[in-house]
């Protein structure tokens, strides 16, 4: 704009030689004294507001600031904690074991349960924390007592196991010890007055086959409570005269309500007690030990102390008698106005749990021979023992509640000591592999279990294996041990607590997912069975992409189509062959030494199974395979036969082996290793006398017959018939009792059959 209508702020301002005349006259009037003192009050006010609003504004400064604080506090850091490591983070979608299938009726008839199979006996709720129950009983050997309570080989118990249970409401369980035979069983029932889950009842019934001294004619058993959750548990109010009043124990919990335990008997029993306040239940056997050993000293008496700690959680009740000897323990729950519970305990002792027990086991040898149809199959001892295998596989599924340890690298820059992250809390209804050594899931194990508890129990199996596929973090990896709690912890040794995240585990799972998909085709499951397992399938689908595509990318070889086992120890100096433990088969001798060049033809077969399975998964519930995960271009890509055998073939014995930086020339010897403090150990020590190379693993053995068992081979081939000669062959796999694992013509069976024997 042009001419004078704006001016700059410079030019609105006067110097003092800009003044003119009339200004000079202005400047030479005499001030007002009136007005000069109007406005020393104006200028006064007008710093007493500006006082206030300089309050005004450091009050707002103050509030602002806390609000600040307050949004970095709560807001932002937590959304940073948030944003946990991706191993320690769950699968983002909605959980299997949250179907309605898997809820109301079906959750609470599996409620109680022998779920702690690490113990001869147990019982305990399906619930973080529970209340539990557990049996133990003392022997004698060579003049000294022995305590029983968690199965260990070194009791050296003549047999033990469930010869039937049926994985809901019902088993019975032998055992031999010495010349004692007990007996357990136990009895779920619901009825009107229970609280959740019903009630149970356990019966015990001792016999010997001979004493050798008066000792040996008396039993002492140790049955006991405790509750997890710390609360107090009461006393009966005479006990220690169970004939007048049956009553042992009672409390409340919030899951159940009201509860109380009874002994019932018609044996001459001696009952007495002791409380305990603790919040560690793994190690309740040295409690009663140390009471034991204690009264022992001060009274020369093999009997508790008959002393409650206040506001006890676990409560022991030693009950003595003479050989033979039977009793009923009673729990019933629910134990509020009108809940008749006298009524109830009549119906789960005596003559009537008698025979309700009878009952249930005509009911379970009726159902083995609707589910596997032997009875004309087999003689009769082959089918006590099929019985005895369900029912110890069924009798060793447990419950678990915990966060696994998941290792982590150590990081230099970070003051701490661990070295692993806490996976989240989670539960896990799982088998076991084994009571004693093994009594916690394991991945690869859980296929194998499910391919028979399907046929036996297909919610059961459903439920097993939502609970484990539920446990999948958000980059699809499950972890193949899972070490829940304090009670699990307890049976392991510490170099084996720490997951790897680097690691599976052989995805046997899909194994029982194709039995199912295939038993729909068949039309072998009724309409509501196959909408429950279409519904599974569902749910599933998403954790099962996400598995699939972590092995085939995680555990990828650099050749398109082949992978290999990670985890394997390529530094030892203590093994002859490095384990491969993520595989299942721990020293199945893969290449001697460990480099990203291996392909083991195992894995290659078990992504051949898993993709070919999600491709019929995928069809079945009409899923359309997106970019990337075309399943069945993956599954014909490692069906192709020609590429297995430039893979893993070995033309010269007709055998498929795995392929890796491998010399034959290595053996273990003896010799002086330096520790701390210049002191020398003699060890077994690795030498290696030739250097390695890349080619073919020369072991014939399982991993061998896996493109067999995957049907990769066309039946017009001359490989096929090699490997049913190999098969047969007695001088190299076969035994009347089975294959053997490994050949016993290999060099290296022999050196691992006398190293056994150092």
């Amino acid at each position: 704009m042009t001419g004078g209508g704006r001016r700059s702020a410079r030019s609105r301002t006067k110097s003092s030689t800009d003044v003119n005349e009339e200004d000079e006259a202005l400047y030479k009037i005499k001030p007002n004294s009136k007005l000069r003192r109007v406005k020393a009050k104006d200028h006064d006010n007008a710093l007493r507001i500006l006082n206030a609003n300089l309050k005004i504004m450091l009050g707002f400064v103050l509030v602002a600031a806390l609000i600040i604080f307050f949004l970095v506090k709560h807001l932002i850091n937590p959304a940073e904690e948030a944003r946990s490591p991706r191993v320690v983070t769950p699968f983002p979608a909605p959980k299997i074991t949250d179907l309605p299938q898997f809820q109301g009726e079906h959750k609470e008839t599996l409620y109680w349960g022998t779920y702690r199979p690490h113990v001869y006996f147990g019982f305990r709720a399906r619930t973080p924390r529970s209340l539990i129950a557990g049996l133990m009983w003392i022997v004698i050997k060579d003049g000294r007592y022995f305590m029983r309570h968690v199965c260990q080989d070194s009791d050296e118990l003549s047999t033990y196991g469930w010869t039937s249970h049926n994985g809901r409401d019902f088993g019975h369980q032998l055992l031999v010890d010495q010349d004692m035979t007990l007996a357990t069983s136990f009895l779920k029932y619901k009825e009107d007055g229970s609280g959740y889950g019903g009630d149970w009842a356990v019966r015990i019934n001792v016999q010997s086959q001979g004493w050798k001294n008066e000792m040996q004619k008396n039993v002492h058993l140790f049955f006991y409570l405790a509750d997890e959750d710390g609360n107090a548990l009461s006393l009966g109010s005479d006990i220690l005269d169970i004939h007048e009043n049956s009553l042992l124990a009672s409390g409340l919990r919030t899951d159940i309500g009201g509860w109380q335990l009874h002994l019932k008997s018609k044996a001459d029993l001696e009952v007495h007690y002791s409380g305990f306040r603790t919040p560690h239940i793994h190690n309740l056997s040295d409690l009663v030990q140390e009471n034991l050993a204690s009264q022992l000293l001060r009274f020369s008496q093999l009997q508790l102390p008959d002393i409650y700690q206040s506001s006890s959680n676990i409560l022991v009740f030693q009950i003595s008698g003479r050989i033979p000897l039977e009793t009923d323990i009673v729990f019933v729950s629910g134990t509020g106005i009108n809940s008749r519970v006298e009524e109830r305990i009549n119906n789960l002792a005596g003559i009537s749990l008698t025979n309700r027990l009878k009952e249930k086991q005509r009911e379970f040898d009726a159902k083995f021979e609707n589910c596997f149809q032997l009875a004309d199959k087999l003689d009769s001892k082959s089918i006590t023992v099929g019985k005895a295998a369900i029912g110890n596989m069924l009798g060793g599924i447990g419950y678990f509640y915990g966060q696994s340890k998941i290792s982590v690298p150590r990081n230099p820059d970070v003051k701490s000591h661990d070295d692993f992250l806490l996976y989240w809390p989670a539960e896990l209804y799982t088998a076991v592999p084994s009571r004693p050594f093994f009594p916690r899931g394991f991945l690869w194990d859980e296929g194998f279990h499910q391919l028979l508890i399907w046929r036996w129990d297909l919610h059961i199996s459903l439920d097993i294996v939502g609970h484990w596929l539920d446990l999948m973090n958000i980059d699809g990896w499950i972890p193949r041990e899972q070490i829940l709690g304090a009670e699990a912890l307890s049976k392991v040794p510490a170099e084996f607590v720490l997951q790897h995240s680097s690691n599976g585990n052989p995805p046997t799972l899909i194994l029982v997912l194709r039995d199912l998909v295939n038993g729909i085709k068949k039309n072998k499951f009724t309409a509501i069975e196959s909408n429950e397992i279409i519904t599974f399938l569902r749910q599933a689908f998403v954790r099962l992409e996400a598995w699939f595509q972590w092995f085939n990318t995680t555990q990828s070889g650099k050749d398109i189509g082949s992978y290999y086992w990670h985890g394997r120890d390529n530094s030892t100096i203590r093994e002859l062959n490095p384990k491969a433990l993520s595989s299942g088969l721990d020293d199945y001798p893969r290449a001697s030494h460990p480099t990203e060049d291996e392909r083991h033809l195992d894995l290659r077969c078990w992504m051949l199974l898993a993709a070919d399975c999600m491709d019929s998964i995928a069809g079945l519930i009409d899923k359309e395979n997106k970019p990337g995960k075309e399943y069945g271009s993956t599954a014909k890509l490692l069906s192709d036969f020609d590429t297995l055998n430039k893979m893993h073939f070995d033309h010269a014995s007709g055998a498929y082996f795995d392929f890796g930086n491998h010399t034959e020339k290595v053996r273990l010897s003896w010799k002086e290793v330096m520790v701390g403090n210049n002191h020398a150990n003699r060890e077994l020590v690795r030498e290696v006398l030739e250097r390695p190379e890349l080619k073919l693993v020369p072991h014939v053995g399982y991993v061998s017959l896996f493109p067999f068992i995957a049907r990769i081979i066309p039946p017009e081939s001359w490989i096929l018939e090699k490997q049913l000669d190999l098969i047969s062959n007695r001088s190299i796999l076969w035994t009347n009792y089975g294959l053997r694992s490994l050949a016993k013509t290999r060099e290296w069976t022999v050196q691992r059959q006398s190293q056994s024997h150092l």
